[in-house]
């Protein structure tokens, strides 16, 4: 080797390279994100996870995040047509809860506002993102949102330290306050528990700490949740203004499937529709006669079937979508596919008239249900994208998603505006006082958790009717219990709204003595 090979450098031994400390630029208006959001656990805490039901605090809830994004992006809340919609669905969804009293539905809002605000959220995000109608945003944007709630926890120190003067690691203080804390009321009464003479001098403080987190005092509580919560609110809030970098995105695959497998697909599901729907036909004009021959009364084979029959039509616009989108185009065999395909879709839409049918005549005979309410909306809304489907069959450029999406969240919203349980209680008080039958499920309609179904029930104020379940039942003692459950309600305001508020003050005016 010579001399230069050998050589060492000037500077010694060459050092491993250091990775440099993640920074967190953050403006004074970044700064005070971290109390709104602290502010904003404290509210959803005490108005979601402790509120006794469903309520007014939900509504608070939502508004209050919307706050805080107006806080944190401004305009950006409405800088586009996708952000704008999203952000009245979100808004309407949660003013549901200030004004319906129904347990399953406001349950299902609940779902779909978890879905819903997380997917607007990022929407906010100062980076490109997938189009909407585009299905592959939902795990991009889900993504996203766990990324921002995870990714950027070195903001909260950072928003602690003091932009001036003598820079002290307050959030390192902070950390190792609590952690002391824990760890030191954990072996606090370890110690206790192996020392009499130490469980003595310490019960004062044992008490104390044990009072923190009594169910009587569920303040600290409260509390604590809103300080677990609030790093990754704000961890959130700083990422939707300072994102990660953006990943480059693959080219999408083309459609692969070759179309004689699809083809052997459809016609066989074809081939099955078609026996099926002969079979109905034979049914429909064969009359009582043809069915009892089978076995199967009129009543029997009415009511049979229109649950599955929408589950059908799913599953076909699934196998749909996925023979318009995934087979490899050109040529005679993507002709037969989409003929195929249309006759698939006109078969379902002949499926679902025959479930409507049956179900029409069903609640002819035995009342309307809330179930049997939802399947007329789950059939009208299958329908609705059938159609879609057909559109998309026949002009395969065009986007499903972009017209569904848009769809759905109607769809929801008109489901949300219907008020089922009244409409419910409704025909089968008319049948009662029609005569068609001579019994009311009292028990069922009290199940339905709504108070919309007072009203319709005060029209047999003063009657003792005769229920399903429990043989006679008086109406007036059945008010009575489910205005005082009303009055509950509205006594906390987390769970509040305006059915049980009316509910509440509908006293009946008692009859007047006669003159």
């Amino acid at each position: 080797m010579g001399p230069r090979e050998t050589a060492l450098p000037a500077g010694g031994p060459a050092k491993l390279a250091q990775t440099a400390p993640r920074s967190y630029p953050l403006v004074r208006r970044e700064r005070l994100l971290l109390p709104a959001a602290l502010i904003w656990c404290l509210l959803a805490v005490d108005a979601v996870l402790w509120a006794p039901g469903f309520g007014a605090g939900v509504t608070a809830a939502v508004f209050g995040w919307y706050a805080l994004l107006l806080a944190a992006r401004g305009e950006a809340l409405f800088r586009t047509g996708e952000s704008r919609c999203l952000l009245v669905a979100c808004l309407a969804l949660a003013c549901v809860f200030s004004l319906r009293s129904s347990e399953l539905l406001l349950a299902w809002d609940f779902l779909a506002l978890l879905v819903l605000v997380p997917l607007h959220t990022c929407v906010l995000a100062d980076r490109p993102l997938l189009p909407w109608w585009r299905p592959a945003m939902v795990p991009e944007r889900a993504g996203l949102f766990l990324g921002g709630a995870f990714g950027a926890l070195g903001a909260v120190p950072a928003a602690l330290t003091p932009v001036r003067g003598r820079k002290r690691r307050v959030g390192a203080a902070a950390m190792g306050v609590v952690l002391a804390a824990a760890l030191l009321a954990l072996l606090v009464h370890v110690l206790a528990a192996g020392d009499a003479l130490f469980a003595a001098v310490t019960a004062a403080l044992r008490d104390a700490f044990s009072a923190l987190f009594d169910t009587d005092a569920p303040a600290i509580q409260e509390l604590c949740w809103a300080l677990v919560l609030t790093p990754f609110v704000f961890s959130l809030l700083y990422r939707l203004r300072h994102p990660a970098p953006v990943r480059p995105r693959s080219a999408a695959k083309a459609p692969a499937i070759d179309p004689v497998t699809v083809l052997i697909l459809l016609a066989a599901m074809d081939g099955l529709y078609l026996l099926f729907l002969l079979v109905q036909s034979a049914g429909l004009f064969g009359g009582e006669q043809y069915l009892a021959q089978r076995g199967l009364s009129y009543a029997q084979w009415a009511r049979s079937g229109f649950f599955e029959m929408t589950g059908v039509t799913a599953v076909n616009l699934l196998v749909l979508l996925s023979a318009a989108g995934l087979t490899r185009r050109g040529g005679r065999g993507w002709l037969l596919v989409r003929a195929l395909s249309a006759l698939l879709c006109l078969e379902s839409l002949v499926l679902l008239s025959s479930a409507l049918w049956r179900m029409c005549l069903y609640v002819s005979a035995y009342g309307l249900s809330y179930k049997r309410a939802l399947t007329y909306w789950g059939m009208a809304m299958m329908a609705l994208f059938l159609l879609l489907a057909l559109r998309k069959v026949w002009r395969p450029d065009t986007s499903f998603c972009r017209a569904a999406f848009p769809l759905a969240l109607a769809g929801w919203l008109v489901l949300n505006c219907a008020d089922l349980e009244r409409l419910v209680a409704r025909d089968q008080v008319d049948r009662y006082l029609s005569g068609q039958s001579s019994h009311i499920s009292i028990e069922y309609l009290i199940r339905l958790h709504s108070y919309s179904v007072l009203p319709e029930l005060e029209r047999l104020a003063g009657q003792t009717v005769l229920s399903d379940e429990s043989g006679y039942v008086q109406v007036d003692s059945v008010l009575a219990h489910q205005r005082a459950r009303a009055r509950a309600a509205c006594a906390d305001w987390r769970s509040w709204d305006l059915s049980a508020c009316l509910a509440a003050g509908a006293e009946r005016a008692p009859a007047s003595p006669a003159g």
